[in-house]
């Protein structure tokens, strides 16, 4: 697709300015204030241009549950996704049944060969099943198992190499073999684990390159035993996840773990869940029953938290406010460290050569408009 847009402050090399950006055949061919082109345009009128969000840790939202979801349904959560300037997701599938996992994975697989009409479906994130039971979270403790690389080569042979992101927990029984295998292949994180801080510094010597939900799901800090969370916090290649709804961590943490890794290696997720989007009531997450109330989801056998309602554009607001950065310091942490973590050197940024991925927010931060490969998906 072919789109001029003008009039804009474009984030560019970390600072905003006025700039026109010319999009061909879905990428960037420029970032110039005096372009023209026979291209369609959109003009900005002033607004900021962001590279799209990126989200690699989500299971829904606008009442469709990844684990169920058919092909339609993932254009229906695409379509919600981009009204929230999000341009590109990870699918995460929860822990659940072989069969359904690999129903999961089959639907996710056609729906990414398949126009969206909205955000762009960038892979798949198995969010288990090697996950210790002392810190399961909403993972169903009977489908917890051992490491096993042949499940995780016929999965990934299923999604035609679609996995991208896995989570495991080290400590578990054939988990660091696992780590060593697959770790060239895709992005493995660690979490919704006990581990302490040796096995958590081993998985990532044998190379682990992430944290799920950081300080949530695992063991948290103590200075006589440090853990996994101390691990992290002191492995400067790790990233780390943060779910920043207020809920799952207290603005000062958010602030604390920015400190603690520097901005280039925090990634904001939603760990959305199909209530994202939709009023308080009853939901699913796999094979879960959720409650949610005043927009937080909980178990409904008082399992504890299941995920959140959160978006992306609500995340950015929530860092400006929760942290003592500016907006052009956060940023990254919905863009371009996201698309490094995975992989995907043509998001993240406005550059020449990069995928025309954007979203246009106004002075409160709230979405105008979202554009994917060119094409304008969502306008307010």
């Amino acid at each position: 697709m072919n789109l001029l847009l003008k009039n804009a402050q474009v984030y560019h090399d970390h600072r905003f300015e006025p700039a026109d950006l010319l999009i061909r055949d879905g990428k960037i061919e420029a970032v110039d204030p005096d372009l023209s082109a026979d291209v369609p345009v959109l003009d900005a009128r002033g607004k900021k241009c962001l590279p799209g969000f990126l989200d690699v840790h989500t299971h829904g939202g606008c009442n469709v549950d990844v684990n169920a979801a058919t092909p339609e349904d993932i254009r229906t959560l695409a379509a919600f996704f981009a009204s929230h300037g999000t341009t590109g997701f990870l699918t995460s599938v929860l822990t659940d049944t072989e069969e359904q996992t690999s129903l999961a994975i089959s639907r996710i697989t056609r729906a990414m060969g398949e126009p969206t009409g909205g955000a762009q479906v960038l892979g798949i994130h198995l969010e288990g099943p090697f996950l210790s039971p002392d810190y399961k979270g909403a993972m169903p403790e009977s489908l917890l198992r051992k490491g096993d690389a042949a499940w995780v080569r016929r999965c990934q042979q299923e999604a035609g190499g679609a996995i991208r992101y896995m989570t495991v927990a080290p400590e578990v029984e054939g988990v660091q073999d696992l780590i060593r295998e697959f770790s060239g292949e895709f992005t493995i994180a660690i979490g919704h684990s006990g581990a302490d801080y040796a096995t958590a510094k081993q998985a990532v010597a044998n190379g682990a390159r992430a944290c799920t939900h950081t300080f949530n799901g695992m063991r948290l800090f103590h200075q006589h035993q440090p853990a996994i969370m101390g691990a992290v916090l002191a492995s400067p290649d790790v990233y780390c996840e943060a779910i920043c709804d207020g809920r799952h961590l207290h603005p000062g943490t958010v602030e604390m773990l920015l400190r603690c890794k520097g901005l280039d290696r925090v990634v904001a997720i939603t760990d959305s869940i199909q209530a994202a989007g939709l009023p308080d009531g009853n939901y699913k997450l796999g094979v879960n029953d959720v409650v949610v109330v005043n927009g937080d989801a909980q178990l409904a056998n008082g399992g504890g938290r299941a995920g959140s309602t959160l978006t992306m554009d609500v995340a950015l607001r929530n860092l400006k406010q929760f942290t003592s950065y500016t907006l052009e310091q956060v940023i990254p942490l919905l863009t371009e460290n996201p698309a490094d973590l995975i992989g995907l050197p043509d998001k993240g940024r406005l550059d020449p050569g990069k995928d025309g991925d954007f979203v246009l927010l106004d002075d409160d931060l709230q979405v105008a408009a979202t554009v994917v490969g060119g094409e304008v998906v969502y306008q307010a």
